[in-house]
């Protein structure tokens, strides 16, 4: 039988790319696939109805990390690794012009849920020895004009990976940066936030889309797939970019 994982932001981008890699034999895994779009998911559970599970939500509603823990129990009898791939972008602006109450909405999702779905799982992980990985991003490190809320939630996410670590040895917990990946996240950036980005940061995105440097979201989640099957103790607690050295081995 294979391994037990849920993974939330499934029904598109990478989450997609990790799911279909994870299906596949030989690693033929067991999958609790949470997400907001049913459509994608249940297209994944025709095609595999054995290995998949579909829960539709909003992660932001802090009770589906633990109905879908439940889920992997009731259904494969464990629980192997949990994946964090869900996140949003907005609200993108300016902090002289943002919002408390909508960045305070989007930490629910980007953070809070987050810290939820771990807690929720680290008993029967550490159970299992098992893994988490979480998607992160390059915005957790450096500034882009109007990602305030995106860029920090993503650096919280990053000292939850190793605050999981440190409190949890016999859990193996990585961070990964997944870099500029042609995803939805990308044509929202392109078609709604140029003018918040301004000329510098605006025209990088741009021309990552126009001079095709972005990645497929097959290159990151390959990469994600393999550590929440194989990652060792030694990346526990890392953030590390989906094409580091370290990472060789787990990439396409």
């Amino acid at each position: 039988m294979g391994k037990t994982i849920i993974l939330t932001g499934a029904s598109r981008g990478i989450g997609l790319a990790v799911a279909k890699y994870l299906l596949q034999a030989p690693q033929s895994c067991n999958l609790v696939l949470v997400a907001r779009t049913e459509a994608p998911l249940l297209e994944l559970k025709e095609k595999h109805p054995t290995q998949v599970q579909v829960l539709c939500g909003d992660v932001s509603d802090f009770s589906l990390a633990r109905e879908a823990v439940a889920y992997a129990l009731r259904s494969y009898g464990r629980l192997d690794g949990l994946i964090v791939n869900h996140g949003v972008l907005a609200p993108v602006s300016r902090l002289e012009q943002c919002d408390v109450k909508e960045w305070s909405k989007a930490y629910d999702i980007n953070l809070f849920s987050a810290v939820e779905f771990v807690k929720q799982c680290i008993p029967h992980l550490r159970l299992a020895r098992g893994r988490v990985v979480f998607t992160s991003s390059g915005a957790a490190t450096g500034p882009v004009n109007g990602w305030g809320m995106y860029g920090s939630s993503k650096a919280a996410m990053n000292h939850l990976n190793m605050t999981l670590a440190h409190e949890e040895p016999e859990i193996i917990s990585v961070a990964i940066r997944p870099g500029m990946v042609d995803t939805q996240m990308q044509r929202e950036l392109r078609s709604q936030y140029i003018d918040t980005l301004g000329p510098k940061d605006g025209s990088r995105f741009v021309a990552a889309h126009e001079e095709g440097k972005l990645l497929k979201p097959e290159q990151p989640g390959t990469v994600i797939a393999k550590l929440i099957l194989s990652a060792p103790q030694e990346l526990s607690g890392k953030f590390l970019t989906w094409n580091d050295e370290v990472l060789a081995n787990y990439q396409a």
